[in-house]
């Protein structure tokens, strides 16, 4: 590791970031990591493993620390219940770490944080969870909760039990089960290709140039899976504009989009960008895409990223979605609506987004989601589409919203079954609503994040 380096105490500055300052998790990853770029590719895997591992297992985490401690960690002082949790998760789940460094190392750290007079309480209960170990590490979840089935989920998967109650209605157990186990599994990466500059075999070669693997979706034009890189931003394929990251899901409004040359498309709700870019790809360069956020910040983001692609048919400007723009009314071929929204179907990337979603957030993303709605449908033209889309896997976010617009707001519901690739078709309900005209995406089950997609018409 390198010395002038604590890789410890980069992970509990983004720690306390997020579990204390409401910080998210993602964002404030990504810029320690870019800070320190120049570490190597296992410092960087370290940092990373670390930070979501200890966010993504917090309920269990602490419910483990307050097996051992009699000050609950909900009352610790909030740089030694972050040191404990991270330490605590090295010692049950990082199998190369040895457990007598995780103890030093945690004991230091509290001592450089100020708290000298609490480094015996911190060595205390790390060497009692390490005598424990192995009851801990592979716990009977079920012997812990005393037979109760939503306690067991929640502490095995460190779910809160709300979000687990209302998926259970809504989906059933098995399935609930499926969704929770895929959240654990490492997410992987994708990149759209900028086929305008470069051919997808002449980007591949660039990538494997600099040790990266990258293989085809084949059926998805334009997207490559890869892994194996260190910092993507430091790629020259990056740097060069030939690649920009965008899952998989994400990539199915621009196939439910279906856009043809010369359209006006208008993305309303568009930070990071990744739709505007994929449509304004499908354009080959015509038409106009008009991507648009209300985060001055994000806007600059995006504008950086249209200039790296190359793509002079991306305008990106400050707009707030809820403000009717009277020159936009029926200006659209497509208006793309993918809409603020609880974030659940993602929590296997942002695993932080489980602990700041409540049931009454979600009941005010609703209405939000409505109201935005409600204004940018008007720009839609006649003949036109409307593509709506969020990143959860809630009912009344998603197919309640699809029932909502075909009732209220004169669009008629769209079959995507042409567009959507048969892979996502795994059961008769896929089949069934993408004829009606959505998609509900389920980790575990469609194989991608939780994401829901679906396309409308004007006909009036």
């Amino acid at each position: 590791m390198s010395e002038s380096v604590n890789l410890r105490s980069v992970v509990l500055d983004i720690l306390m970031e997020v579990n204390e300052k409401g910080a998210y998790s993602h964002v404030t990853l990504h810029n320690a990591l870019k800070k320190f770029q120049y570490l190597d590719k296992n410092e960087r895997a370290f940092i990373t493993r670390l930070t979501q591992g200890t966010i993504e297992k917090l309920i269990y985490l602490d419910y483990v620390i307050d097996s051992f401690s009699k000050v609950p960690v909900q009352k610790m002082k909030p740089v030694i219940r972050n040191i404990l949790r991270m330490s605590v998760y090295q010692i049950l789940f990082m199998d190369g770490v040895p457990e007598s460094a995780v103890c030093n190392e945690a004991v230091k750290l509290a001592a450089k944080r100020g708290f000298h007079t609490l480094k015996a309480f911190v060595n205390g209960v790390l060497r009692n969870v390490v005598r424990d170990r192995e009851k801990w590490s592979s716990p009977d979840f079920a012997q812990l909760a005393g037979d109760d089935e939503i306690f067991m989920l929640h502490l095995k998967y460190s779910m809160p039990e709300w979000i687990l109650l209302k998926w259970q209605k809504e989906y059933g157990t098995d399935r609930l089960v499926k969704i929770l186990e895929a959240f654990e599994e490492e997410s992987s990466t994708y990149v759209r290709c900028n086929t305008i500059k470069k051919t997808e075999e002449e980007i591949i070669t660039s990538l494997k140039k600099q040790g990266v693997s990258a293989d085809k979706v084949l059926d998805i034009h334009g997207a490559l899976k890869i892994s194996g890189y260190n910092y993507i931003a430091g790629l020259d394929a990056f740097k060069e504009g030939l690649i920009n990251v965008q899952d998989i899901s994400s990539m199915l409004v621009g196939l439910a989009a279906a856009p043809k040359e010369n359209d006006r498309i208008i993305d309303v709700c568009a930070a990071p960008g990744g739709k505007s870019v994929h449509a304004a790809l499908m354009l080959k360069g015509s038409g106009l895409v008009e991507s648009r956020d209300i985060s001055g910040m994000k806007v600059t983001l995006m504008k950086q990223t249209a200039e790296r692609m190359g793509l002079a048919n991306m305008r990106v400007e400050v707009k707030d979605a809820l403000v009717l723009y009277e020159e936009d009314i029926e200006s659209a071929d497509i208006v793309l609506a993918d809409l603020p929204c609880s974030g659940l179907g993602i929590m296997g990337r942002k695993p932080d987004i489980k602990y700041k979603m409540t049931l009454q957030k979600q009941k005010e993303l609703v209405r939000l989601q409505r109201e935005i709605l409600s204004v940018v449908a008007k720009y839609v033209k006649k003949g036109g589409r409307l593509v709506f889309s969020t990143c959860t896997i809630n009912r009344e976010e998603n197919e309640e919203n699809w029932k909502w617009i075909g009732e209220t707001l004169g669009l008629v519901p769209e079959e995507m079954e042409t567009v959507i690739p048969e892979r996502f078709l795994v059961d008769d309900v896929s089949r069934k609503t993408v004829k009606e005209g959505y998609l509900q995406l389920l980790p575990g089950v469609h194989g991608t994040d939780g994401f829901f997609v679906a396309r409308f018409r004007k006909f009036l």
